[in-house]
Parts: C-alpha cells; sequence; structure tokens
C-alpha cells in the first residue's frame, strides 16, 4: 500500500477540511485538535498505517436511538472494552466513510447514521508489528435502531450492548467522553 497514493491523498485534504471545521468546545479537545492538523501538515502519508510514527484513524460510538444502550467491542490487543473503529483504507472516501465502514464490518449493522462532525478526538499509543506507533483517532457517534442486532467479527474477542446504567467498570476515559457527548447530542444533531 503506497501511503501517497492519491486515495489517501483524498483523505488527508478531508481529515484537514474536518478537524479545521469542526470546533470542540472543550479546550483540551482544541488543542489536541490543532496538533492533529500540525500532524498532517508534517506528514503528508497521516492516514496510511505505513506512517510508522503514528497515523489517523477512525472510530465510532454505536448508540441505540433511545440513547440507552451503547455497542462495545472487546478489544484483542488492547484487552477492553472500546467503541467499533479501525484504520483508513485507500477505498474509504472520507474520514466518515471509514468510520461508518469499520462500524458496519465490526458490529454487523448496516443501518447506521454518522454524526457530520467527530464527537471527540483521542491520541494514544499502540504496538504495531514493527514497534511503538501511535494512534490519532477520530471518533464518531454511530446511531443505529432500537433493538439493532449486532454481529460479531474476526476484529473482536466480544461484541455486546451495554446499558448505560450497567456499563464495563475499567471503561477508558475516552469512551467515557464519547458516551456523554452521545447522551448530550441534541435529537435533530443525531
Amino acid at each position: 500500500m503506497n501511503p501517497l497514493d492519491p486515495a489517501f491523498t483524498t483523505l488527508h485534504e478531508d481529515a484537514r477540511a474536518l478537524l479545521t471545521r469542526w470546533q470542540p468546545g472543550e479546550p483540551g479537545q482544541r488543542r489536541l485538535r490543532d496538533d492533529y492538523l500540525a500532524f498532517l501538515d508534517a506528514h503528508p502519508d497521516a492516514m496510511s498505517r505505513d506512517c510508522r510514527i503514528g497515523h489517523l484513524t477512525a472510530s465510532a460510538l454505536v448508540v441505540d436511538e433511545s440513547r440507552r444502550n451503547v455497542l462495545l467491542t472487546l478489544h484483542p490487543k488492547a484487552g477492553r472494552w472500546l467503541q467499533l473503529g479501525g484504520h483508513c483504507e485507500v477505498g474509504d472516501a472520507s474520514v466518515r466513510d471509514a468510520a461508518i465502514r469499520e462500524t458496519i464490518e465490526e458490529g454487523g449493522i448496516s443501518d447506521v447514521t454518522l454524526s457530520e462532525l467527530p464527537a471527540h478526538i483521542d491520541r494514544h499509543p499502540v504496538r504495531c508489528a514493527d514497534g511503538r506507533s501511535e494512534h490519532l483517532d477520530v471518533q464518531f457517534i454511530a446511531t443505529v435502531p432500537d433493538g439493532s442486532k449486532a454481529v460479531i467479527s474476526e476484529e473482536s474477542d466480544d461484541l455486546r450492548w451495554f446499558a448505560l446504567d450497567a456499563l464495563p467498570a475499567d471503561l477508558d476515559a475516552a469512551v467515557l467522553s464519547m458516551i456523554a457527548a452521545a447522551v448530550a447530542t441534541p435529537a435533530a444533531e443525531r
């Protein structure tokens, strides 16, 4: 996979435009967004996993329309319950498209409505095949119809719906922030 493939150039441009348009209310998220933009400026291959220093990824917290349940995957490498998501691929037309694709692949639900803008971003270290790297994750809210049946993929150790009042005890702070954002999102923006 050539990280300077025209498809990755388009994704790079889309990521830059998306993050420029997104105006997070929290100061820490604004600073991190500015860091993402600087990373994109410094790394033309930032959308490809071949950018070993780090790369942008796309994920989505899946909630049902009633905002009572959240779908989480037990990530095999992290050993924790996380939102659905992963690497951007050559066929993705945008960062949002990557998040939708990952949501459908990992959750098995095709009737997905994704937020127009990110709900949160999170930069975290990961262990890659040839050492350490960073994921600069762009995180959306995905809404699915109440009663949607999830289908586990090979990329997960487990996949489960959790009621908001019965979440796993050790959830990552970024996942908790996304849940708070999903619950607070007005119906008109869902």
